[in-house]
């Protein structure tokens, strides 16, 4: 049986001296999430990263996402509510602004969009010159950074400029991998392809409607595949998700890819030191049907107990690796004794 490998998002409740010592011992691969730092940040963290002898690094890109930004404080939208939108900077209060630049003329009339996922949705009522009129739908909080869905596609490039950067400095430190955010056609990944290191090892993100059209084609390009579960919701409904997910592993079991699983995975460990059921059996779930490898976002970026969710982690492999002898033994029952 192949390794089933841990990879874990680094964040403020690990980029510490005391967590990073323990924690490198227990994942395979350390993730940067562009879509939550600054080049700064990412020159501060690749620094302390290879002070501490973490080489096992991988940049994932912001990629072909729009976003919200320069919110200074959370808003609730009341459902009627009427809000802009825009990709200029410097509107008026009432207007949020997106990130990154697209062409808002493309969208229309009638158009829905989902914020977040607390449950926020606009439906696009009219067009300004660079400003989409909008009126809430669906209550919710409109909070700095939150992925915003259109319910048409919307032409993007495969990276952002500050992806760019990124990857210019991750290549001064010596980075080898890197992770190429809602890779939607082939292109994409030829496009990332040509801006790495010849030798670097691309993990392609299906997160997308398009990349899960396109996913055999983006797997044979790819050295491993990444299923964010969370953005692929906004494309696929929750409850066919299985589905999704099942059939991107079967296509990459036959292109012989490594697959990994992100999102929710230990949601509940973010605040609490034990995970549910659902979760526990979510896990054995993905790794019967042929996931390689498991993704932990929040839960060690900013969750409390990062160390108690790798340990559990471990568990799970561990059970999966040995569940027969674990059937046929009395190790399946707690020993009260």
């Amino acid at each position: 049986m192949k390794k089933i490998k841990i990879i874990a998002t680094l964040g403020p409740s690990t980029l510490k001296k005391k967590i990073i010592t323990k924690l490198k011992k227990k994942i395979d691969l350390a993730r940067l999430n562009m879509s939550h730092l600054t080049i700064r940040e990412l020159k501060k963290n690749l620094k302390f990263l290879k002070k501490n002898k973490i080489n096992n690094i991988c940049i994932d890109t912001e990629g072909a996402q729009i976003r919200t930004s320069n919110i200074k404080r959370n808003i609730f939208l009341k459902k009627n509510q009427i809000i802009h939108l825009s990709t200029e900077k410097n509107r008026s209060p009432k207007t949020v602004n997106l990130y990154p630049e697209f062409d808002l003329k493309s969208i229309k009339n009638n158009s829905i969009i989902h914020i977040g996922f607390d449950g926020l949705v606009l439906k696009v009522v009219k067009k300004y010159n660079k400003i989409l009129k909008s009126k809430v739908l669906q209550g919710g909080k409109i909070e700095n950074n939150k992925g915003v869905h259109f319910d048409s596609f919307i032409k993007l490039p495969p990276l952002t400029k500050k992806d760019h950067e990124a990857i210019k400095i991750a290549k001064k430190y010596n980075i080898k991998k890197y992770a190429l955010s809602f890779a939607n056609l082939p292109r994409d990944v030829n496009y990332i392809r040509s801006f790495l290191p010849k030798n670097a090892e691309l993990i392609s993100k299906i997160e997308t409607r398009s990349g899960y059209t396109n996913r055999k084609k983006i797997i044979a390009l790819s050295d491993k595949i990444l299923i964010d579960r969370g953005d692929l919701s906004r494309y696929i409904k929750i409850s066919k998700i299985p589905i999704a997910q099942k059939e991107i592993i079967n296509d990459s079991k036959i292109l012989k890819k490594e697959v990994y699983v992100a999102t929710n995975l230990l949601e509940t460990m973010i605040k609490n030191n034990l995970p549910t059921r659902a979760e526990s059996n979510d896990i054995f779930s993905c790794l019967e049907i042929g996931c390689t490898g498991l993704v932990l976002a929040a839960e060690t970026a900013i969750g409390k107990y990062p160390l108690e969710c790798l340990n559990f982690l471990e568990e799970c492999i561990y059970t999966f690796k040995s569940k027969e002898k674990i059937r046929l033994s009395k190790n399946l029952i707690f020993n009260f004794k």
